[in-house]
């Protein structure tokens, strides 16, 4: 009897083996990307209008118009490249579309500005987008940033400017502050005792 179930299982190893290598292998998972790392994946897309966002030049914007006044302010401002305070310069150069508009450079910084009234009769130029100004006065001019709150260029002197300073040196401005002079009074007459001029005496 043990003869015979020896046997029957030599026989049924044989079938047993070619079922377990005929069974296919389950297939492998596919990996599934987390969220992080397909947005890292993910080509960036720049917005359409930062890629073409170009402000119009403030010479061609028909919403700034100069007046008359405002034509005249610009005729006095000195054009051309300017020394300023720690070897830097600015560029003023007038524009060629518009009268009374001028590129202000300094570095790789422009801005397009114009004439604004002035109340200390100081020559204004501003940039209303960029926020920045150009003051010029009598002695000295400088380009101040609003928005950054800080002074792009000082002490900057066309020819005119550093001859008007020399001439301030020499003959400084009276200040408002400055006490007035006191007048000395008049010297006393000799023999008289008295600063009264004598009276000439009565006829009898």
């Amino acid at each position: 009897m043990k003869r015979i179930v020896l046997a029957a299982l030599a026989l049924a190893a044989p079938a047993l083996l070619l079922a377990q290598t005929a069974t296919p292998k389950p297939a492998p998972k596919a990996a599934v990307a987390k969220p992080e790392q397909a947005a890292k994946r993910a080509p960036i897309k720049r917005s359409a209008a930062k890629a073409v966002e170009e402000m119009t030049p403030i010479d061609d914007d028909p919403n700034v118009t100069l007046t008359a006044e405002d034509l005249e302010i610009a005729k006095r401002v000195y054009v051309g490249t300017i020394p300023c305070e720690l070897g830097a310069f600015v560029t003023i150069t007038p524009s060629e579309k518009r009268p009374g508009f001028f590129l202000v450079q300094t570095g790789k910084t422009r801005f397009r500005m114009h004439p604004v009234g002035s109340r200390t009769g100081a020559i204004r130029l501003e940039d209303g987008r960029a926020g920045a100004m150009w003051l010029q006065l009598g002695n000295k001019s400088m380009l101040m940033s609003q928005k950054q709150g800080q002074r792009l260029a000082d002490e900057c002197m066309s020819p005119a400017q550093l001859t008007f300073a020399d001439e301030m040196k020499k003959n400084p401005p009276v200040s408002i502050l400055d006490p007035l002079p006191v007048a000395k009074p008049a010297p006393a007459l000799a023999g008289t005792g008295s600063a009264q001029p004598a009276l000439p005496a009565k006829a009898e």
